[in-house]
């Protein structure tokens, strides 16, 4: 596996380096995203915790896949600028914990208290 940076932007508004690449990837299938954010933060000098793959692309036929990736100053950056869909994939949303009904004696569960 291959990566090749096309583009890197600085974009000093929300901290981060904005960077396009390619990745080629010779008798293997498309590389997960776990791999592909370790390599990119190898070549880019930074932590893989800052290291947020947006979007990748992989083309039908061809060993090639080309992806969007940001490159914050630290986690908590991250966390604010990104949405969740896209920090859940790359394994830094916040896990939400199941509600646990409250329930009665005769094991049905307490109705929602209405708002006054």
């Amino acid at each position: 596996m291959e990566i090749e940076i096309q583009t890197k932007n600085d974009n000093v508004l929300l901290k981060r380096m904005e960077v396009h690449f390619l990745v080629r990837h010779e008798n293997e299938g498309t590389p997960k995203r776990e791999l592909i954010r370790g390599e990119l933060a190898e070549k880019l000098n930074a932590k893989k915790e800052n290291v947020i793959i947006d979007h990748m692309r992989s083309t039908f036929g061809m060993r090639t896949t080309t992806g969007y990736a940001k490159v914050y100053t630290s986690p908590a950056d991250a966390k604010a600028a990104e949405r969740d869909p896209i920090l859940k994939r790359n394994g830094l949303g916040t896990k939400k914990k199941a509600k646990k009904e409250e329930k009665k004696e005769g094991g049905q569960a307490k109705p929602a208290e209405e708002k006054k």
